[in-house]
């Protein structure tokens, strides 16, 4: 992770990124730190915060690589209850939290579960046009 709490999953390509202001959670789970971005229902982990967000960065650029080399990021996207306008130049519209908490088990056990530090971090999403 940078500066100023910006993610970009070291996936690196010609086209434009669009920036998206998710929530990710901290939590540990049997003596591992787990960073979870619950929008992406991805995750990384390490022993310790640093490893575990080194991780996420991983995992978050391999993500956008193979949704962007299969084409199908957007629908991904959908899936996960993003809105994507039929104007792909526009943002995208992550769910609410409290969306996810009615359709995301893990987001639900976690939330339930475990004691967690959320922190919202600017995630460089690649444009899907």
């Amino acid at each position: 992770m940078s500066k100023e709490g910006r993610i970009s999953g070291k996936y690196v390509t010609g086209r434009k990124k669009i920036e998206c202001n998710l929530p990710v959670i901290l939590f540990q789970e049997e003596n591992n730190f787990i960073t979870y971005c619950p929008a992406l229902d991805l995750s990384g982990y390490g022993a310790t915060e640093a490893e575990s967000n080194k991780s996420f960065e991983i995992v978050l650029g391999e993500y956008f690589r193979y949704t962007v080399n299969k084409n199908s990021l957007a629908e991904d996207l959908k899936k996960m209850g993003w809105i994507i306008r039929k104007n792909l130049k526009r943002n995208p519209i992550p769910p609410s939290m409290s969306k996810l908490l009615e359709t995301n088990e893990d987001f639900t056990r976690i939330f339930n579960n475990h004691e967690f530090k959320k922190t919202n971090r600017t995630i460089d999403i690649p444009a899907l046009a």
